[in-house]
């Protein structure tokens, strides 16, 4: 839960407009404690939550998650010497996931660009 209330008070002061934010979550207990329940009200967030074992609720994560261990993790298991230097890792694959990463379905643009160009165009 200590880990729930870091991220949240992370990206409550990076973004302090979010009302009407859906977030997205499976069933785990830590989703469903009331501080975290009070913390998205709070904030104007409706919480969305997967089905009970029905991971294609979440399915754009379960893909991310998937994209994010087969291109970062597996088979460099042994080329991370410490928890902070994975974490570093993660950022970075984070940030070029979002911003240099480019894929079919957002026309041959990385998200951040897409994400801009529709909102342009809206």
């Amino acid at each position: 839960l200590e880990q729930i209330k870091r991220m949240l008070d992370k990206a409550f002061d990076k973004y302090s407009s979010v009302n009407g934010l859906i977030l997205h979550s499976d069933q785990g207990w830590q989703y469903q404690h009331a501080y975290y329940r009070n913390r998205l009200k709070e904030h104007g967030i409706i919480q969305s939550m997967s089905r009970k074992g029905n991971c294609y609720d979440n399915c754009i994560m379960e893909t991310f998650f998937g994209r994010i261990k087969t291109e970062l993790y597996y088979g460099f298991e042994k080329d991370y010497t410490s928890f902070e230097e994975f974490a570093i890792a993660i950022d970075e694959y984070i940030d070029y996931y979002n911003s240099k990463r480019i894929q079919a379905k957002t026309k041959w643009m990385p998200p951040v660009k897409y994400r801009e160009a529709s909102m342009m165009s809206a």
